[in-house]
């Protein structure tokens, strides 16, 4: 079948593409570990054609998202600042300098607030379209992952977004903090992970909680094979929390929308389900950015 679109999904680590043919039906997913990072200046028109060069007869447009849009990417895509719904994303798509393709880069999105924080996104915005159901009036999005995003989102429009470090936290704590010295083992602990997310859901002093983890593991009231998802459940513990004490009842009450890796959104929708939100629905990683490169390729004008 004739190729209409090439998409992909161009982060830190990993690029994945997408071939779509007529009504944006994906006929194949591809991935490489040549993520941005690991792209020599100069290289990104390369790195693209070798894993995509058998797709290309037809002269098919190329719409990428995440951070090849970034400064350390292909080229920088400003970005577009919430509230921002997908004609607002496209007018800020730029496109990349290439010789054997038509190349465009969606920006991220920005919250810019007068006196501060601001925050930034850059590759989620294009999960979020691909996930947004435009007949709900107001719904969260979450992505959960090493920088979960908690976006507002309504109407086919994004209002705004929060970042929280939850993923790398969890990383640095277990590897380079006393909290991992007492860990053994890799399997997850179901009841202690909800016990950290009680913990957390009754007591905002997350700092305070950390040190916990080892606390418990030496009086031994926690496992060592439990002390990695104990921290897991503090860390999302307080994410959740915050994250819906934040919306607004109306935004709780549409729904909770997870977005990423199966194992991942589990955990957070137990999490969820601890703080008392009922209606959460999970969608892939991969199927949302594939959803959202094709619905924003229609706004931009590419599917021809």
């Amino acid at each position: 079948m004739t190729t209409r679109l090439i998409g992909g999904d161009w982060g830190t680590s990993n690029l994945r593409v997408f071939r779509y043919v007529e009504g944006g039906e994906v006929a194949e997913v591809r991935t490489a570990p040549t993520g941005v990072m690991a792209v020599a200046a100069g290289g990104f028109e390369a790195a693209l054609k070798a894993l995509v060069a058998d797709w290309l007869e037809g002269g098919a447009p190329v719409l990428l998202c995440g951070m090849v849009g970034s400064r350390q990417g292909w080229i920088e895509a400003p970005y577009a600042a919430c509230p921002a719904d997908m004609p607002a994303v496209t007018a800020k798509a730029v496109r990349a300098p290439c010789d054997f393709a038509e190349v465009h880069i969606l920006p991220g999105l920005s919250v810019v607030h007068p006196d501060g924080p601001h925050d930034v996104l850059r590759g989620e915005e294009t999960q979020i379209f691909g996930a947004l159901d435009p007949d709900r009036r107001a719904q969260l999005i979450v992505t959960p992952g090493t920088h979960s995003k908690w976006a507002v989102a309504g109407e086919g429009r994004v209002s705004g977004f929060s970042t929280y470090m939850t993923g790398e936290l969890f990383a640095v704590l277990k590897a380079h903090s006393i909290l991992g010295r007492l860990m053994e083992g890799e399997a997850h602990d179901a009841d202690a992970f909800a016990l950290g997310v009680r913990r957390a859901k009754a007591d905002p002093a997350l700092s305070r909680l950390l040190f916990s983890v080892r606390a418990e593991g030496l009086f031994d009231a926690i496992a060592p094979t439990a002390l990695a998802a104990y921290l897991s459940g503090l860390l999302i513990g307080a994410e959740v929390t915050s994250g819906l004490a934040a919306a607004s009842a109306a935004e709780v009450a549409g729904g909770v929308t997870l977005i990423g890796e199966p194992a991942l959104t589990e955990l957070y929708g137990q999490a969820l389900a601890i703080a008392g939100a009922t209606d959460v629905n999970r969608v892939s990683g991969e199927a949302a950015v594939g959803a959202g490169l094709w619905r924003l390729a229609g706004a931009l004008g590419l599917i021809r």
